[in-house]
């Protein structure tokens, strides 16, 4: 098993702030080893469905407008302050407030209100443009005394934390977990300094006001996002892509020159994804997050390209929007979603639920010393799952700590954000960040159990209530959301490939060791050829016991996190140590099971068109990263998450090798969607069910008998060939398909089997280095005769092979 990815990194936003932040992450996960072994925690009652429905149709969190315009109801969650006031201002950063309220609390909802008129902020205190707002808060460990102010603001301090978790802080402005647009990032171009909003002895009462991110209050915005595609997601050919480096360098597309890298460019950009074969285009994380400095440090100093430190679960980047004024940015994005949409393109966007970017704390065993800039001053306990001394925050992220994703309130944040991107932002679908801590059924440690456990049935997890409450597209397709989980964390019984509940799709990391340990590794790893069936049939072993189908398997050779697809078989080793642009990056996985092909540039394409080739003729979803169409290079680079830089972005400048590897990329994408055979809606059948007698699926070895247990099972054998009845699929234009692997590294002859009565196989390609020879033709959706195969075909080492039977 390949250790899951991205586990070294650290946090790039807070490691900026402070040389020993990171420390605080190796303290959290020493108090995660140091807990009790979980007990089986109780079935809690199962929540009045009818009653959760109406709070997502309803939620009022957040700054909103009324009917007529006319006021503005701020309303922000708080179980456990005892005060918390808003504070208006008309300037985003630089300077003071222009006026603030005493907000009131229900005590039913915990939630606290204030309704402002617009008319007396415009009239009485000149707000006239965009109203910014945050909040300050009071709380039992620093009460409200009427001697406070900004100037004696030691007034009223008991802790920084005392002993039921609680961080309030008034001298720290916090932002609304619920604004829908930020102001500006924390540490910009005229404030870099972080400590002002931290607490602790040195930092607790720097007044964060003037330099604080502050919510934008939206008015109502009717910008269309087209209408949404409803493939099923069987039928989704998936391209994970960093938004920025998209389009940042694409200077020869005909894009807007002045907006490259934004949302507007990505949208420009939907006609040559969708011409490639893309039909479900994945951005890496949208929400806000620390990163407007990056372009003014010429280095990996501070820079958080990734942007899995979120500030917000419901405001757009807004770095993305080519218009940056109040309101651009959601409105720039839905114009992109439109885009997408009008080209038959689902939109997808990488979710963070399990942690914030608030982090963790600053320097390893000070309890003191923590960001205090949202969630954490509102009410830590009900946002962070915490440590039995709820003085630290429970971290299977290594990024800081667990968003305390079981806790009702914090879920409704996830549940609410999800509802307001997919229904008034357009999305069609989420992959979820480190999602198994979605599945976690306890809010903190305890004396009895740790501040983690999985459980895959627990109705009340957010796991579940995401597809229970939300609406998942149906197997068949239809109107819906496609929900993707990357089924692991860090620690605790966290990697759950395969266990993931129904209605979830997963990154299926079983798929991507297999292949890459047969290519790569032979000697080394032991696969057999049972193992590869596996994989290529879609996954039964891990989906189909829990009534799963193969497209609940995503299937990757690469993603994000790691090497490219070219790097994967050009780079033995991880070299992240290099100098600007290219690096340095800490962290990354040390075990890649890649291999460079013994320097050889020719069979290092060779191994690419192997692996794309197990994506597009396996059962389940395949995605591939952006880039690899086109044999794009990171430099050997496998942790590239804080590298906001040319050497990152996507490279148009194609030499004519990757040139050609794109429309071998783009022809074998498009003999996949060709043909429903291999996109099953079911896992294959060992019967035609027409009474034939013929197997929809059947495994062959390469003399073209069926091979027994002893020869799946022995991890010496490297080959292996497969038919599908293809007649047995609606929509099919060939009688069969046969797709031969041989995995060793001389050439071995394989014989198909018989084509059916009046037919004959045809070549639609294969892997092997002369291919490229042929051009544009290297994929061959008709093949014509002089592809005709009437007898065994010698398959050269480590090449694949297909044919169709016409």
């Amino acid at each position: 098993m390949m250790t899951p990815p991205r586990r070294h990194r650290r946090s790039p936003w807070l490691a900026r702030w402070h040389p020993l932040v990171a420390a605080g992450f190796a303290s959290a996960l020493v108090s995660c080893a140091a807990s009790e072994a979980p007990e089986e925690a109780p079935a809690p009652a199962v929540e009045d469905t009818a009653q959760r429905e109406q709070e997502l149709l309803t939620w009022t969190l957040g700054a909103k407008y009324d009917a007529t315009q006319a006021n503005i109801n701020f309303n922000v969650y708080s179980s456990r302050a005892e005060r918390i006031e808003l504070w208006i201002y008309k300037t985003a950063q630089g300077a003071q407030e222009v006026v603030s309220y005493v907000m009131t609390k229900n005590a039913t909802t915990n939630v606290w209100s204030k309704t402002v008129s617009v008319s007396t902020l415009k009239n009485t205190y000149g707000v006239t443009g965009t109203v910014y707002y945050g909040y300050r808060a009071w709380g039992p460990n620093w009460p409200y005394s009427s001697a406070w102010s900004k100037t004696n603001n030691t007034v009223g301090f008991l802790s920084d934390v005392d002993a039921s978790g609680n961080r309030f802080n008034p001298n720290k402005l916090l932002w609304d977990p619920y604004a829908l647009e930020l102001s500006h990032d924390p540490v910009n171009m005229t404030n870099a300094d972080a400590t002002v909003f931290a607490s602790g002895p040195s930092h607790r009462y720097k007044d964060s006001g003037p330099f604080a991110p502050k919510g934008i209050v939206l008015a109502p915005d009717s910008t269309p996002t087209g209408t949404k595609p409803t493939r099923a997601f069987k039928d989704d050919i998936v391209y994970e892509v960093h938004l920025r480096g998209l389009t940042k360098q694409d200077t020869g597309s005909g894009l807007d020159a002045a907006c490259l890298g934004t949302y507007k460019t990505a949208g420009q950009k939907a006609a040559q994804l969708a011409a490639l074969g893309v039909t479900a285009v994945e951005f890496l994380p949208l929400h806000e997050t620390d990163n407007g400095r990056n372009d003014a440090v010429a280095s990996t100093a501070g820079d958080n390209y990734w942007g899995y430190m979120n500030l917000s679960y419901f405001a757009p980047d807004r770095r993305y929007a080519c218009d940056q004024t109040p309101g651009g940015p959601t409105r720039e994005f839905k114009t992109m979603v439109k885009a997408f949409h009008d080209a038959g393109i689902k939109v997808m966007v990488d979710v963070v639920y399990n942690h914030t970017g608030e982090g963790g704390a600053w320097t390893s065993g000070d309890p003191n010393t923590f960001n205090v800039m949202s969630y954490r001053g509102l009410d830590n306990p009900t946002y962070y799952s915490l440590t039995k001394d709820m003085k630290f925050n429970w971290d299977n992220t290594g990024v800081g700590g667990n968003f305390n994703t079981f806790n009702p309130t914090a879920r409704n944040v996830i549940l609410h954000s999800l509802s307001y991107w997919k229904d008034t932002l357009g999305v069609d679908g989420f992959r979820f960040d480190l999602a198994s801590v979605l599945g976690n059924i306890y809010e903190h440690e305890t004396d009895t159990h740790s501040g983690y456990e999985y459980s895959r049935d627990n109705a009340n997890t957010a796991l579940n209530q995401i597809t229970t409450q939300l609406d998942p597209r149906p197997e068949g397709g239809g109107a819906g959301t496609d929900f993707v989980a990357e089924p692991w964390a860090i620690g605790g019984n966290s990697y759950q490939v395969g266990n993931f509940p129904a209605k979830w799709r997963e990154w299926n990391g079983a798929f991507r060791d297999t292949f890459r340990k047969d290519q790569n590794q032979m000697g080394v790893e032991n696969v057999t050829p049972g193992q590869l069936a596996t994989r290529f049939a879609g996954s039964s072993d891990l989906y189909q016991d829990d009534g799963r189908k193969p497209a609940a398997s995503v299937n990757f050779m690469v993603a994000h996190d790691g090497f490219t697809l070219k790097d994967l078989y050009s780079c033995t080793s991880k070299n992240n140590s290099q100098p600007w642009p290219y690096g340095p990056s800490d962290g990354g996985e040390d075990s890649n099971h890649s291999w460079d092909q013994g320097g050889s540039a020719t069979a290092q394409r060779q191994a690419a068109r192997n692996g794309l080739a197990f994506l597009m003729l396996s059962a389940g979803v395949p995605m591939i990263t952006g880039g690899d169409e086109f044999l794009r290079t990171q430099y050997c680079n496998n942790n590239v998450y804080n590298l906001d830089s040319n050497k990152n972005w996507l490279d148009y400048a194609w030499s004519p090798d990757q040139s050609n590897f794109r429309l071998f990329t783009q022809n074998l994408i498009a003999f996949r969607k060709a043909h429903p055979a291999l996109r099953p809606a079911a896992f294959y059948a060992t019967t035609d069910g027409n009474g034939n007698g013929l197997p929809q699926h059947a495994w062959f070895k390469p003399d073209g008998s069926t091979p027994d247990a002893a020869y799946f099972n022995n991890a010496g054998n490297h080959a292996l060939a497969y038919r599908i009845d293809a007649s047995e699929f609606s929509g099919e234009t060939v009688n069969a398909i046969y797709v031969a692997y041989n995995g060793w590294s001389g050439t071995v002859n394989f014989l198909p089997p018989s084509p059916g009565a009046g037919k004959s196989w045809y070549r639609v390609t294969d892997t092997c280095s002369w291919i490229e020879s042929r051009g544009a033709n290297q994929v061959l959706l008709n093949p014509g005769s002089s592809d005709q195969i009437t007898a065994g075909y010698d398959l050269c080492g480590r090449g694949v092979l297909v044919l169709v039977a016409r």
